[in-house]
């Protein structure tokens, strides 16, 4: 019977199902992830200090991992709630040309354009030789 497991699959394992960590083949640990894992189960409130526990252990010892949450967390469904980011990220395009501007790597070059508001950042590109037409487009 192939296991083969994506995340939600995962979690149900560990909540509800139980199945013993030798009852799974190489491929379904291969699909076993120990950062989303502890991601989504930290985010409920009643598993964050198991999550913090857990993430002690080194991320490719799944089985252990898989061990700890199975046995540490009661057999019921539980809710793990996904939280995306709200912030959007910054044109790629503009970030070059404020990486570029300030000879800065591109993640420093997206912390300045956080920084800087709009007027900044379009007397920056006017600097640049940027076009009005091109510069609302890369500010949208």
């Amino acid at each position: 019977m192939n296991r083969t497991k994506n995340i939600f699959c995962w979690l149900k394992e560990i909540t509800e199902i139980k199945t013993p960590s030798a009852e799974f083949t190489d491929k379904d640990w291969d699909q076993f992830n120990s950062y989303m894992v502890h991601r989504f189960i930290s985010t409920n409130e009643l598993y964050t200090e198991l999550a913090d526990l857990a993430q002690s252990l080194m991320p490719n010892n799944k089985r252990d991992i898989y061990n700890l949450y199975k046995e540490m967390i009661p057999k019921r469904k539980a809710y793990f709630r996904y939280i995306k980011t709200k912030m959007k990220s910054p044109n790629k395009e503009l970030v070059e040309k404020i990486s570029f501007y300030f000879k800065v790597g591109s993640d420093e070059a997206a912390s300045y354009i956080e920084m800087l508001n709009k007027d900044d950042l379009n007397t920056i590109l006017k600097e640049m030789g940027g076009e009005d037409k091109e510069i609302k487009k890369l500010l949208k």
